[in-house]
């Protein structure tokens, strides 16, 4: 009973110290470790008491730690907390398959890629040049019947050439096709095949193209066509001038593709600080739209069934009222698409590919496929009337006094091609 008595004591000995020592930590004070002699015969216990804090003390030492204790778990609850909702927002994130960008137009994640073609696998590649090939054939063709038309030798040496070129690239492109069926090992080399098959495409289109440059004395320089093949980030054409500040506009084309989904951007206007302040684009699953200061309205034009369509588009500041017509018939019209904000002047209008950024940012996704003639751009709202001698190809039909339809007005990238075209003769 004694040793027992006794062993109790010594554990409240070693509890005093440990609470003296916690509580002078608590309160940032430098501790000591004190070391009192018992006389043999004293109780250890009443030792203990006599060396100790007062009882009062104690009590108020404990409760004082008891209190921090609970404030640093209710600290650590409310991070816990913190934590749990931060990892949530973060999985709602990582779960989404797309964003919505200004103006309530929605866009894919990974879908961006500025720095070249979309990707493609072996069969899409195939495709695409199997398309740009017979699209670089069909211009051989035309090429053909000017120089027997004109039996020039020069003409005729450059078609043989171009010729024997067309062949090589689709000996690779067969090459090409056998490699993917017997799975050979050269796939590995695709990469660096595809680079030297589109730079050699480039080289045709060009050698095309200043070719066709030929038959520009024969022609007037507003009756033509842009083509644009296939669905890239480098195909585009560049108006070589801006655009005036404007109160009000008008703007016409003609339009045939049969793109799915959507015939990409036909035009985009940026200025400084704004790369969609005038922007007409069919992307995905949604309907046309028209696009100023980033305000949208949706367009009822249904055109991507591979005939030619003129289609108008008027707007006006006041109100922001707008008007569509397709074959020279109003389809729809609205009001507040950005209400007395003008047009603004100083910016870059480019056909084909639409804008991130003042003059680049293209996205593959967003390009127009198709061919587009008689572009126009009015600061005015145009009649009814007018707009229908339009789409009739009447003789009183007028110009653009704000952007007119001529090849000298245009700088054209990355094999975009000229074609002849006189609206309404070589309709569908």
């Amino acid at each position: 009973m004694h040793a027992t008595k006794k062993g109790i004591c010594w554990r409240l000995f070693l509890f005093s110290c440990l609470l003296l020592e916690s509580s002078c930590q608590e309160f940032g004070a430098q501790t000591q470790f004190i070391c009192t002699s018992v006389p043999k015969d004293m109780d250890i216990c009443a030792a203990t008491l006599q060396n100790s804090v007062p009882g009062e003390d104690l009590k108020t030492t404990v409760m004082q730690l008891r209190e921090t204790v609970l404030q640093q778990k209710e600290t650590i609850m409310n991070q816990k907390e913190t934590i749990r909702e931060l990892t949530s927002k973060l999985a709602r994130c990582e779960s989404q398959s797309g964003s919505v960008e200004p103006g309530g137009r929605r866009k894919e994640t990974g879908t961006k890629n500025t720095m070249g073609d979309v990707s493609r696998g072996p069969a899409d590649t195939l495709t695409q040049l199997s398309q740009t090939l017979q699209s670089l054939k069909l211009r051989l063709e035309n090429l053909e019947q000017f120089s027997r038309s004109n039996n020039s030798v020069q003409a005729n040496s450059l078609k043989d050439l171009l010729q024997s070129k067309i062949d090589d690239l689709e000996k690779q492109v067969l090459s090409r096709v056998n490699s993917i069926e017997e799975g050979k090992p050269g796939l590995r080399n695709e990469t660096e095949q595809r680079g030297r098959v589109e730079s050699t495409l480039t080289s045709l289109h060009q050698r095309i193209t200043d070719l066709e440059k030929g038959q520009r004395e024969s022609r007037p320089l507003d009756k033509f066509q842009l083509t644009f093949p296939l669905r890239t980030n480098y195909m585009y054409a560049k108006v070589k001038k801006s655009l005036p500040e404007m109160y009000a506009l008008t703007v016409c084309m003609w339009l045939k593709s049969n793109a799915s989904p959507g015939v990409g951007t036909p035009f985009s206007y940026a200025v400084p600080g704004q790369a969609n302040e005038l922007v007409l684009i069919e992307w995905g699953n949604n309907p046309m739209e028209i696009l100023i200061n980033d305000k949208v309205a949706k367009l009822p034009f249904l055109i991507n069934d591979g005939k030619w369509h003129h289609i108008c588009v008027t707007w006006t500041t006041r109100d922001g009222v707008w008007e569509a017509f397709q074959d020279g018939v109003r389809r729809g019209s609205g009001e507040n698409l950005a209400p007395y904000h003008p047009i603004k002047p100083q910016g870059l209008l480019i056909l084909g590919q639409e804008q991130d950024t003042l003059g680049g940012g293209f996205d593959a996704t967003q390009a127009f496929v198709g061919d587009l003639a008689n572009f126009h751009i009015w600061d005015r709202k145009l009649s009814v009337g007018e707009i229908y001698n339009l789409a009739t190809c009447s003789s009183k039909a007028q110009v653009g006094n704000v952007f007119a339809w001529m090849e000298t007005s245009l700088d054209i990238y990355g094999g975009a091609s000229k074609w002849t075209f006189e609206a309404c003769r070589q309709l569908n």
